[in-house]
C-alpha cells in the first residue's frame, strides 16, 4: 500500500522542511528522490542540502549527473518512476501532484497556499482509493508540524 504526505507550507518554504524531512529519511536508512519542475527551485533546494545545516550536510545530486546512482538523494524535474538512485521514497516538493508518484512506497507532497485547491482534488482522489494510505500534517506558528485536518 503507498503512503501519501500531504503537507501544507504556511510558515517555511519548501527550501527549509525538505531538509528536515530528507534527514531523517537518510537516518532511517533509505533514499529519496525529489521532484520539482522549476529550475530555479531545484537549484534552491540544492542550496539548502548543503548549507540549511552547517553541522549535517546532506549528500545529494542532480538527475542526468554521472554520479546520480549512488547518491541517496537525488533531485530531478521530472519523476522517474525507476530514479538511479533507487529510491523507494518520494518528494514533491514543487506541489503538484503525479499519478506515478504511487509506485513509491512513500511520496511527501509539498504545497502552499497557491497549489492548496489542487491538494484538495488529491487528496479527495487519493481518500478514494482502497490502496493509498494518506495523512496530512500542518505546521503551527512555531514551526513544528502535526497530524490533522
Amino acid at each position: 500500500m503507498a503512503r501519501v504526505d500531504f503537507y501544507r507550507l504556511t510558515r517555511d518554504p519548501v527550501e527549509r522542511v525538505l531538509p528536515a524531512i530528507a534527514t531523517r529519511i537518510l537516518g532511517a536508512g533509505d533514499r529519496l528522490l525529489i521532484v520539482a519542475a522549476p529550475a530555479m527551485q531545484r537549484q534552491a533546494i540544492d542550496e539548502a542540502l548543503w548549507t540549511l545545516t552547517p553541522a549535517s550536510f546532506l549528500p545529494h545530486g542532480a538527475a542526468g549527473s554521472p554520479d546520480e546512482e549512488i547518491e541517496p538523494i537525488l533531485i530531478a524535474g521530472t519523476l522517474d518512476p525507476a530514479p538511479p538512485n533507487r529510491a523507494r521514497l518520494v518528494a514533491l516538493a514543487d506541489g503538484e501532484w503525479r499519478d506515478e508518484a504511487l509506485g513509491f512506497d512513500r511520496t511527501f507532497l509539498l504545497f502552499d497556499n497557491s497549489r492548496i485547491d489542487d491538494a484538495r482534488a488529491t487528496w479527495r482522489k487519493l481518500s478514494a482509493a482502497e490502496d493509498v494510505e494518506t495523512h496530512f500534517w500542518k505546521q503551527d506558528d512555531r514551526g513544528r508540524w502535526s497530524e490533522g485536518p
